[in-house]
């Protein structure tokens, strides 16, 4: 992993040009601006560019040269929900529109620290995430 460790959760707002501040104590890391995706679980994924191409070759590095159309499937998915963002002078990234729509973040979101990235996540759908470790834990236990 390269750069900064993310962890802790933090409570922003979107504002109605769908702007979010970045957590100050990780700005720095954004400088060179980011990647955000919509993930899995439905939150917003934001890689630093470093780690955002350590995750493409975590997720593609098996599939170079493979050709096959699950390869390409899986090419796809990944790298065509993905959107360059970059910081302003106020430390805010404007989430692209078609991302927020899909994850449903606006408003007061969470901006959770996951070691190499950051998820940005509605509320509610947080609490049902949370809800789901609390849960796993047990289950583990």
């Amino acid at each position: 992993m390269a750069g900064v460790f993310f962890f802790g959760t933090f409570e922003h707002s979107i504002d109605e040009r769908g702007r979010v501040a970045i957590p100050a104590r990780y700005r720095h890391a954004f400088v060179d601006g980011g990647v955000l995706r919509v993930g899995p679980e439905g939150a917003v994924e934001m890689y630093t560019p470093a780690t955002f191409d350590e995750e493409v070759e975590r997720r593609l590095g098996s599939e170079n040269g493979n050709r096959s159309v699950d390869a390409r499937r899986i090419r796809r998915g990944f790298l065509s929900d993905a959107y360059a963002v970059e910081l302003d002078k106020q430390g805010r990234i404007l989430i692209p529109p078609q991302v927020r729509a899909e994850s449903d973040v606006s408003g007061r979101i969470l901006i959770i620290g996951c070691g190499d990235y950051l998820e940005i996540w509605h509320p509610e759908k947080w609490a049902g995430e949370r809800e789901a470790l609390v849960q796993s834990a047990e289950g583990s236990a």
